[in-house]
């Protein structure tokens, strides 16, 4: 996934040419679309419209700790202790302790979420998420698949599973997602091609089997 040194994220050096126009927007789209942006959003989202008001927003957000601050602080903390060489976790062989975090993180909120008594949907939300890490951390021993493209389509799964047809304006989304990687040379075709499919099938057959 992209590196701040290889891409320029950290500006551009002297005598290094500043990046075209693609390859800028590409850098904005993967931020955009990083696994912990769009955890968050679709939680929150979730939660809200399982519960409504301030009762399903508390519950969004309470998940949202769980399913990706905790792992992000985690990134970050390894970022600035020169353990890991970007937030996205670049390097592959980077990515097992941060995945099993993440891992762990999503497991222990869903126990607190589930004895607390939280939403049903919020409940199938963050087990889909701890099945999809058991798979990435699974894969990403072998293979750099693109976590990117997964939980884009997971995301826009989800959204179709609960909102219905008019929520597949958010088809593109793993593709505009993926098309950021390839362009960024973080990922190949196949890396998010696969992501994609995972991500998808993880997602939104968890999702329909505990709601």
């Amino acid at each position: 996934m992209s590196g701040v040194d290889r891409n320029g994220g950290g500006g551009t050096r002297p005598g290094v040419a500043r990046p075209d126009r693609a390859t800028r927007l590409a850098r904005l789209v993967t931020e955009l679309t990083a696994p912990a942006v769009l955890v968050s959003l679709l939680t929150v989202v979730v939660g809200w419209h399982a519960a409504g008001g301030a009762h399903g927003l508390a519950w969004g957000l309470l998940a949202t700790l769980f399913a990706s601050g905790i792992p992000f602080a985690y990134i970050l903390g390894g970022v600035r202790r020169g353990r890991l060489t970007d937030h996205h976790v670049g390097v592959r062989e980077q990515r097992r302790v941060p995945l099993l975090v993440g891992l762990a993180s999503a497991a222990a909120g869903l126990a607190l979420l589930a004895a607390l008594g939280a939403p049903r949907p919020i409940l199938a939300l963050v087990t889909a998420g701890v099945v999809g890490l058991v798979v990435a951390v699974t894969v990403s021993h072998w293979w750099k698949m693109s976590i990117h493209t997964a939980v884009a389509a997971g995301a826009a799964v989800v959204l179709v599973l609960i909102f219905g047809s008019r929520l597949l304006a958010a088809a593109p989304l793993p593709v505009v997602a993926g098309w950021s990687r390839v362009r960024l040379r973080d990922h190949t075709v196949p890396q998010v091609v696969v992501g994609g499919m995972v991500g998808a099938l993880v997602a939104g057959g968890v999702y329909a089997a505990f709601t």
